[in-house]
């Protein structure tokens, strides 16, 4: 597809294009994803997909680290008290 553009529209992408250091043709491009795929995200918002939990359903999960360390990582047992045992550490060696 060809679009003509007036002398003004091109100056200004070229401007445009020139202080984000990219191309016209993606800042056309850009430009009109914004403009006209609104709509669809809008649809696709309405559909159900209310979070980014919802959105990234099927892409993403968890694992049992039990399955890899016996008895698990407790990686999530004890973090405050582990995060005040780093940071006392870093003030005794004068780092905070």
């Amino acid at each position: 597809m060809n679009i003509t553009l007036t002398p003004e529209i091109e100056q200004v992408l070229i401007r445009v294009a020139r202080k984000q250091g990219a191309t016209v043709e993606s800042i056309v491009l850009k430009t009109l994803r914004e403009c006209f795929f609104q709509k669809e995200r809008k649809k696709q918002e309405d559909s159900g997909m209310n979070s980014l939990a919802d959105m990234l359903q099927g892409d993403i999960g968890t694992i049992d680290s039990g399955e890899v360390v016996p008895g698990g990582a407790q990686m999530s047992a004890n973090t405050g008290k582990r995060f005040a045992d780093i940071l006392a550490a870093k003030r005794r060696q004068g780092k905070i």
